[in-house]
């Protein structure tokens, strides 16, 4: 039987020996037969001692094919040879070969394997044929007829079949013979057919709904098989034939006529297909042809279904006529542009919403680069025509259709950039017009409209248009302080001048507004004079995104007024900040970029840019250093960060001689500050927000400057975290030093420096073990962690000297000083793995003797060393060597030797019957991660002993020692069966597996009985929603951090990382009376918000009291004695009583 598609997707890279080496191994029972041919065919072959060569092979199957019993096998293996027959052998045997498969083709009833076979075999022949074949009629028994009976397999209505038929055409059409035509000789008549074919079924189908005789479903099926063969053809080389393309467009658009969207999403696609071949250059040709024809069948202006579907079409067409000649495309825009524009005055949403994307894809497509570098004059005609229609779309005739005017408008600022200074400048005062109505409802649009002219032309033509009216305002022109924010949000790429003329004056005329006020309490006119302020400020930024002046605009004077600024407003002082880094950052964006933009490069090129750096960096680096420097010190911490950010930008431009001036300068200050006795702890926590010391703030700066240094710098540094690294009486400076480290390992030259001083570095961090503080702890391992990668192989022995440190880490206080422990636990592994064998010299170890042996690094070795702290004399060590033995097995798992895992499995059992708390919590987390990910067959002979001894502990409540037990019970129970857990475990113990048991059927019942009641969603909003489909799953395949009693080092132990809460704050609940909403400004507000969802009171349901016959109260009876009164109704004798 044939393959199947994936099948034969990897049979097409094989050679025929290893192709018919499947048939002779056959899997299913049909294919003995195939299987039974071949392997007569190839005794035969033998008996004549004839090479079994595709030839041979070809010729041996045809003989056999007059045998109609054998028809299908035989075609199967011939599918398979064919193709590697020669060619002229196949022109030869064409019309012999199609006159044996014509009565299986012809067959209605023919299997579809058989078919399949068949339509291979008729594809390797005509794929073989040269184009005198191609030239004969149809009539003959020619390739033109194979190929008919192509077209109608691949409108067959089993799948299989035709998809193979489709394929074959596919390929057939793809593979023209050589010929001065674009088209396959072949492919008008493939056109020709799959259009008749596709007219017939949406006639039939056009009919069936005028008539409203049966489903429109009914004819779907066929209509689209019409579909995929008109793709077919469309996908062939050299696209759809050129004179058959105005038939297949009209009767395309009819069918998007109907409105049934998978029909629309189809005749789409196959515009999409002939728009693809048409991107070609070889076929590019047919494309103006296409665009006339498409334009022709425009249809009315009113049609709802139809128009929208066309102007898609249209748009898609000249987007791929910009790829093919972008600029001829865009001279010839105008009339495409003004006759989409005009369907914006439709009464049709849909058409307005079509006709305003259309015009955008025009815009964001059609505009080529050289239309904004080097214009021509006509492409500056054709900019103002386009315009002109623009701002014709302002005009109340189209006022049903401004919303889609603006993306429109966006869209051509976006396109055009500088490019619309001064054509659009109308556009943007009408805009701003518009938008400074009090009664216009579309402000948000008109802002974005506003922002993209800011962006595009920059903020010093859109405030000629529409000047601010702040400072001086003229009589009758309004204020445009809503302008602000959007100069803010959009300015970027533009002349820095006219901020420091214009824009700077203003904000001295308000400020000094404000200090006339003095020190009098402040009014609202005083309030909104400082928020001018600020908000002129905001846009600077913008205007220091790379600015096209920056060495004219940027000089003294202007750099002494930020100067200022950073000194006195500390208001301002992160505008300033990321001014004065913008204009760093942004020119090295432009000189690091990789393909810049064509556009942007004509107006900052990457020369420019680097001259912008080097002047600053001459100019100012130092001096604003300097002043950074000092406003850093006088800066609370939780606000420094833009102003280090600030200083590491220029730190990166400064020339290297003034670098090191003040570098050394930081390093003389840090030196008196460090001589200087360290402030009292109680005189810190009385401050509260205090400032850092000189000394943290300066060891700031240097650990900054750090990767900046030249070489010949690095000396005083390490000097500098040698002495810092033994001041213990000093956590947070202690800190400071260690984090020098991984700072330099994240630059290339502190890279070469950590590994030229490596020695040096290691025999710090040794020295300095005892003096380190417990706050400084994190860092540290930081610090030793950054190292590692740089230790040679010859001093491996640093891995076991810092060995126990890292390990007894492992059960700090600090969370992420434990996650950084066991990264680097899991490192150090690594790093034992990739020495490959390497020597360590244990004789260099602390505390190890001088005759120590040496040790080959492997991971056995690193598991041996960790194993070590299990001799340790603390229950605290042997803890620490536990979680950290379970980390690192959890993590090489798979690298370590059987033996070892074994050896640590029956060590940890042992341990499990210590009396120690502390040891046995990490001894569970051991077991937990065994049964988890330890081999099967490894764990199952251990469960006898492992078993009981964990069962001990199932009885202890502190903890939570139980939950743990239960939880790897639950564990085990789902790897290796309940009957296994059950067989070892100790008799007066199962009651804990009946518990599971009984757990999970309590909750399948419950969940039944959740599916069976109708209960409103709302009830469940406040509850959990939970992955699992019940509780006792939730137990299995959970992890414990998700439950109640959740550890610290479960989730740690395996790399994993705890979650923090999800929701900051948490959940908060308003306690509300169902007559009256809570007053939040009642001094008693507090006491009804909860941080539990609150559940709705049942409704008191009517009670009902019992009475005998004397009218006297029964309690404690049956129901069915005495006589119900019905609490409110009160009749059958006596008044209304209250239970």
């Amino acid at each position: 039987m044939p393959l199947t598609t994936s099948e034969a997707v990897k049979m097409a890279s094989l050679t025929l020996t290893e192709k018919l080496d499947k048939i002779r191994s056959p899997n299913l029972q049909s294919q003995k037969q195939t299987a039974s041919i071949l392997e007569g065919v190839e005794a035969a072959f033998k008996e004549q001692n004839t090479q079994p060569t595709p030839t041979a092979y070809f010729a041996a199957l045809l003989s056999l094919l007059d045998n109609k019993t054998l028809a299908q096998p035989v075609i199967y293996l011939l599918d398979i040879v064919t193709p590697y027959a020669p060619e002229p052998l196949l022109r030869a045997k064409f019309t012999q070969i199609l006159e044996l498969l014509a009565p299986v083709l012809s067959q209605p009833d023919a299997d579809a394997p058989l078919v399949r076979a068949s339509i291979g075999v008729l594809e390797s022949l005509l794929l073989a044929q040269d184009a005198t074949a191609w030239e004969q009629s149809a009539a003959v028994m020619g390739p033109r007829r194979a190929v008919g009976g192509l077209l109608s397999f691949s409108l067959d209505p089993r799948p299989k079949v035709r998809k193979r038929g489709q394929e074959a055409l596919r390929k057939i059409l793809k593979s023209p013979p050589p010929s001065p035509s674009l088209d396959h000789p072949v492919a008008p008549m493939c056109a020709e057919t799959a259009m008749m074919s596709l007219k017939a079924v949406a006639d039939k189908a056009a009919q069936l709904k005028k008539e409203k005789k049966g489903s429109e479903s009914s004819t779907d099926p066929e209509l689209i098989h019409a579909l995929q063969l008109v793709k077919t053809v469309a996908s062939a080389s050299g696209g759809w034939p050129s004179k058959k393309i105005e038939s297949l467009c009209e009767l395309l658009l009819g069918i998007a006529r109907s409105g049934n969207e998978h029909m629309s999403m189809s005749v789409f696609d196959i515009f999409e297909m002939i728009f693809e071949g048409m991107a070609e250059d070889v076929a590019s040709s047919k494309l103006p042809r296409l665009l006339e024809i498409i334009k022709e069948l425009r249809p009315a202006p009113n049609d709802t279904q139809l128009l929208p579907a066309w102007i898609a079409i249209l748009s898609r067409a000249y987007d791929v006529s910009a790829q093919v000649e972008p600029e001829e495309t865009f001279q010839g825009l105008l009339e495409p542009f003004n006759l989409v524009a005009s369907y914006l005055e439709s009464d049709a949403k849909n058409i307005r919403i079509s006709a305003s994307e259309c015009l955008v894809s025009f815009m964001a497509n059609c505009v080529p680069a050289s239309v904004l570098i080097e214009p021509s004059i006509y492409d500056e005609k054709v900019i103002g025509q386009l315009v002109e229609t623009a701002e014709g779309l302002l005009t109340l005739k189209y006022q049903s259709a401004w919303l889609e005017t603006f993306n429109v408008l966006g869209a051509m600022f976006d396109s055009l950039r500088w490019r619309a200074d001064p054509y659009m400048l109308t556009v943007t005062q009408s805009i701003g017009e518009m938008r400074g109505n009090d009664s216009f409802t579309g402000k948000q649009e008109a802002d974005e409209v506003l922002g993209k002219a800011i962006r595009a032309v920059g903020p010093e033509a859109v405030l000629k248009v529409l000047p601010l009216n702040l400072a001086r305002p003229a009589k009758g022109q309004p204020g445009r302080a809503w302008l602000l924010p959007l100069l803010r949000d959009y300015t970027s790429n533009t002349n820095l001048a006219h901020f420091k003329n214009e824009l700077v004056p203003v904000s001295a005329a308000m400020f000094q507004r404000v200090l006339d006020h003095g020190a009098a309490p402040k009014t609202m006119e005083i309030k909104i004079f400082e928020t001018v302020v600020q908000q002129i400020w905001s846009i600077l930024p913008g205007y220091c995104d790379l600015p096209l002046d920056l060495t004219e605009a940027f000089d003294k004077t202007f750099a002494e007024t930020l100067t200022t600024l950073l000194y006195e407003q500390v208001e301002l002082r992160l505008d300033v900040c990321r001014s004065l880094r913008a204009l760093v950052e942004s020119n090295q964006a432009v000189i690091s970029a990789g393909e810049a933009d064509p556009a942007l490069e004509s107006r900052v090129s990457k020369e420019t840019a680097a001259k912008n750096l080097e002047y600053l960096g001459t100019a100012f680096a130092a001096d604003f250093l300097a002043v950074l420097f000092n406003v850093y010190s006088t800066t609370l911490p939780q606000k420094r960060g833009p102003v280090l950010q600030t200083i590491n930008a220029y730190l990166s431009i400064i020339p290297a001689a003034r670098l090191t001036e003040t570098f050394d300068l930081v390093c003389t200050k840090l030196a008196e500050a460090l001589q200087q006795a360290p402030e009292p702890k109680e005189q810190k926590q009385q401050k509260g927000e205090h400032m850092p010391s000189t000394a943290h703030t300066l060891m700031d700066l240097v650990v900054t400057m750090s990767i900046y240094l030249p070489r010949e710098s690095f000396e005083a540094l390490f000097r500098i975290a040698a002495l810092v690294v033994f001041k213990d009486d000093d956590p947070q400076l202690q800190k400071k030093a260690y984090k020098l480290i991984p700072r330099l390992a994240d630059a290339e030259i502190g890279r070469a420096a950590l590994t030229q001083r490596n020695e040096e570095l290691q025999a710090l961090i040794l020295s300095s073990a005892e003096k380190v503080s417990a706050p400084a702890r994190r860092e540290r391992l930081a610090a030793i962690a950054a190292m590692l990668p740089f230790v040679p192989d010859s001093q491996l022995h640093f891995i076991p000297s810092v060995l126990s440190e890292v390990v007894i880490s492992c059960k700090e206080q600090n969370e992420k000083a434990r996650t950084i422990a066991f990264d680097l636990l899991v490192l150090m592994g690594q790093r034992m793995v990739n020495s490959h064998g390497a020597v360590i010299d244990n004789s260099k170890v602390p505390h190890m003797p001088e005759n120590a042996p040496a040790a080959t690094a492997s991971i056995e070795e690193f598991f041996t060393m960790v194993s070590a702290g299990l001799a340790g004399s603390t229950p605290h060590m042997i803890s620490a060597s536990i979680t950290a033995i379970t980390r690192i097995l959890y993590e090489f798992r798979e690298t370590v030797s059987e033996a070892t895992m074994s050896d640590l499995v029956q060590t940890m059992d042992l341990f499990l019957t210590s009396n120690n708390r502390e040891i046995v919590k990490s001894v569970l987390g051991f077991v937990k991660v065994c049964i988890l990910s330890l081999p099967t067959e490894m764990m199952l002979p251990r469960l006898e002993t492992l078993l009981p001894n964990l069962m001990v502990w199932s009885h202890e409540h502190k903890g939570h020692f139980r939950a743990k037990v239960k939880h790897i019970i639950e564990r085990m129970i789902r790897r290796f069966g309940v009957d296994v857990v059950m067989k070892y475990c100790p008799e007066d113990d199962k009651k804990l597996i009946t518990n599971i048991r009984k757990t999970k059927e309590r909750s399948k019942r419950r969940k039944d009985a959740a599916k069976n009641a109708d209960e409103s969603d709302g009830e469940d909003d406040g509850r959990k929603k939970s992955r699992f489909e019940s509780e006792y799953d939730q137990a299995l395949y959970s992890s414990e951090s998700e439950g109640e009693h959740s550890d610290d080092s479960d989730v740690e132990m395996t790399g994993g990382r705890k979650q923090r809460n999800a929701q900051k704050g948490g959940s908060a609940y308003i306690l509300e009376d169902e007559d009256e909403p809570l007053d939040l400004l009642d001094r008693n507000a507090l006491a009804n918000i909860s941080s539990t969802k609150p559940t709705k009171q049942k409704a008191r349901q009517k009670q009902k009291v019992k009475r005998d016959m004397d009218g006297k109260l029964i309690l404690g009876q049956e129901e069915d004695e005495g006589m119900d009164v019905d609490m409110v109704g009160g009749g059958g004798g006596g008044g209304n009583e209250e239970e």
